[in-house]
């Protein structure tokens, strides 16, 4: 008898490690796999060939002798068989640290197939794909990788963005936990393209599972992407080392705040050198877009929002998890018959998509696509693909307050903009809510607000202003 328990961290931190001890006492061989991303069954776990879940110590001897419910099998389950996985194909399938596993699931077949066709054509393959930059900015990625490719350097380097900051996101953690080789394939890929031989990832101390299974898949595969090498480097826990340039700085040592552009760090970026900066679901796309061909991928999707979308749901939800999909979806779908609505039962009041600097998104408004120009031409944000689901008893100008408070409290203190624009939001805010000259005060925070999306060095001062005025437009009632 085998079974099939997660080792991720969120279903660790759900009891999964006492429910493999009950097993192996019970003489079950247990395997530790990747999570399927079906965040409110967990622990999940898979007993001859069918899932059970939630499941507590209690069950283990219920589920040996079949008296337990099953949810029949994981791949039928509405939630799974709805998606369409190419980045977590393997999610919940594999042991993540086994190249055997890897190798027997189309693994190391992009950067073979990229050495095959040589740097060029993997840079073109990658442009066909349409592939963007998952990690927010939606800016393609092989144009990206074709100016680093461009440029006359004796040095280059890929960067791995994986500082998963944002609320309500767990996707890159997902990825560096459960399919690390992936990550790693790609990387490498990108590095053959460019003509780099040296990458780093960039984890936030917070992630120490998703640290360990990076090291570990690291040192196993060194021998396959050699000459390319790769290293983690772990941060501090700044929220603004999510920015390309604080991250390159505090690789190199330095304070983590914004470097001014230009230059770009695609020509002058690591240590001065042309560098690629990739969020981790972008790299970790990269070898099913090799394996399988740019037009393969670019089939998914809509409009010049191509291939899928790993969307995390989470907050005030009744069923929380990963859900990958092709772009074009709309955000009433996710939340309502994916998502199943509210956790509490309570009606939605809003969601905020795309992390505390996100916009807030109101029924109404739920017939929107999942596409980055249909949320853009909203004055809103995909972001990192958090969808965070708040239900009617969320207090919005607490909200809007918070989001000003976050970024005062992140700011890296280099542009004037963010450091004393909110900090002067929050006192703005906190006058509007004792109502104190209300009228004059919501003129200025849209003010401030204007200052600080147009005046600021990064995204955390110039996207500060969508959640606020998001607030402010949609839910008016709460501010006075």
């Amino acid at each position: 008898m085998k079974v099939r328990i997660s080792d991720d961290a969120l279903a660790l931190a759900c009891g999964a490690d006492i429910v493999a001890a009950g097993f192996k006492k019970a003489g079950v061989v247990v395997e530790r796999v990747s999570s399927w991303g079906m965040h409110w069954l967990e622990p999940l776990v898979e007993f001859d060939g069918v899932g059970y879940g939630p499941v507590c110590v209690d069950d283990v001897a219920m589920i040996i002798d079949g008296r337990a419910q099953s949810i029949g099998r994981i791949e039928d389950h509405p939630f799974i068989a709805r998606q369409s996985r190419l980045t977590f194909a393997r999610a919940g399938k594999t042991r993540p640290t086994s190249l055997d596993d890897y190798y027997a699931t189309e693994g190391w077949i992009g950067l073979a197939k990229a050495r095959e066709i040589g740097a060029a054509a993997t840079i073109d393959v990658v442009l066909e794909s349409g592939l963007r930059g998952r990690g927010g900015a939606g800016f393609p990625a092989g144009i990206k990788w074709k100016t680093v490719a461009s440029a006359v350097a004796e040095q280059k380097y890929i960067v791995c963005n994986a500082d998963e900051g944002d609320s309500g996101t767990f996707a890159d953690r997902m990825v560096m936990e459960g399919d690390p080789f992936m990550l790693i394939e790609g990387m490498a890929i990108a590095g053959f393209a460019v003509g780099a031989s040296m990458g780093y990832v960039y984890i936030r101390s917070e992630y120490p599972h998703a640290i360990a299974k990076m090291e570990a898949a690291i040192r196993l595969s060194a021998h396959l992407i050699a000459p390319f090498v790769i290293e983690v480097r772990v941060g501090a826990g700044a929220y603004v080392c999510g920015e390309e340039t604080s991250l390159l700085n505090s690789i190199e040592g330095k304070r983590g705040e914004v470097r001014a552009k230009p230059p770009l760090p695609a020509l002058e970026g690591l240590f001065g050198k042309p560098t690629v900066v990739n969020n981790v679901l972008t790299l970790a796309t990269v070898p099913w877009i090799l394996a399988h061909g740019g037009d393969t991928y670019a089939a998914f999707g809509a409009g010049r929002s191509k291939g899928t979308m790993p969307i995390q749901l989470a907050g005030n939800v009744k069923y929380g998890g990963l859900f990958e999909v092709a772009f074009g979806i709309t955000l009433g779908e996710l939340v309502n018959e994916i998502g199943g609505s509210t956790a509490s039962g309570r009606p939605v009041r809003c969601v905020q998509v795309g992390g505390p600097l996100g916009a807030y998104i109101p029924p109404s408004q739920f017939d929107l696509p999942f596409d980055y120009e249909a949320f853009a031409a909203a004055d809103a944000l995909i972001g990192h693909a958090g969808i965070t689901v708040f239900d009617d008893t969320v207090e919005m100008a607490q909200m809007a307050r918070f989001a000003m408070e976050f970024c005062a409290f992140e700011s890296c203190g280099k542009c004037t903009p963010c450091r004393l624009g909110s900090t002067r939001g929050v006192e703005t805010i906190d006058q509007i809510i004792a109502g104190k000259n209300v009228d004059a005060n919501l003129a200025l925070i849209t003010d401030l607000a204007e200052t600080m999306k147009y005046g600021s060095l990064c995204a955390l001062g110039g996207f500060t202003p969508y959640p606020v005025m998001s607030a402010i437009k949609h839910f008016p009632e709460d501010f006075r």
